[in-house]
């Protein structure tokens, strides 16, 4: 049977043909003997659910065991950690003091901002506040400032008196 007749038997169900006998009616669905499967695909009663059911057990049994894992697992120690306890307790004007005393006492303000990761602003409103206090010395060299600790200045900065004093 070809497709063109398929087509046009299908359109023509049970019409008489004009030679006046009738034309049996041609069912346009799937085969009687499929029916039966179309009824249920793929499916048994109730199957799908159950497997639904035994996915959730299953997902909620895996967490179970993930949480109890995380939870009695041994905490990491704190004795592979650097000692980060005292830099937590460090104010801002102890640490750039400290960042002076480990580079022998004198250091440039650009040299402090790339140090600490504080804005160039920060920098110079904490040295401003540090030399008000008589903690450091900030004297400008060219573009640029170099900040000293007391006692750390070089000998050229000071006026003859202050050397002859020393």
């Amino acid at each position: 049977m070809s497709i063109r007749r398929r087509v046009s038997t299908a359109t023509d169900t049970s019409s008489p043909s004009i030679s006046g006998a009738a034309v049996p009616p041609i069912v346009a669905g799937p085969r009687p003997e499929l029916v039966s499967e179309l009824v249920h695909p793929l499916q048994l009663d109730g199957g799908a659910h159950v497997a639904a059911l035994a996915g959730i057990v299953a997902l909620a049994l895996l967490g179970g065991i993930l949480i109890a894992r995380n939870r009695y697992a041994d905490p990491p120690s704190l004795a592979n950690e650097p000692d980060s306890s005292h830099e937590e307790f460090v104010t801002d004007q102890e640490r750039v003091c400290q960042l002076l005393r480990e580079n022998g006492g004198r250091m440039k303000q650009s040299r402090i901002v790339d140090s600490v990761d504080w804005s160039k602003a920060k920098v110079s409103r904490l040295l401003a506040d540090l030399e008000d206090d008589d903690q450091v010395t900030k004297l400008r060299l060219g573009r640029e400032n170099l900040v000293c600790l007391p006692g750390h200045e070089p000998t050229a900065s000071k006026s003859p008196e202050q050397t002859n004093d020393d």
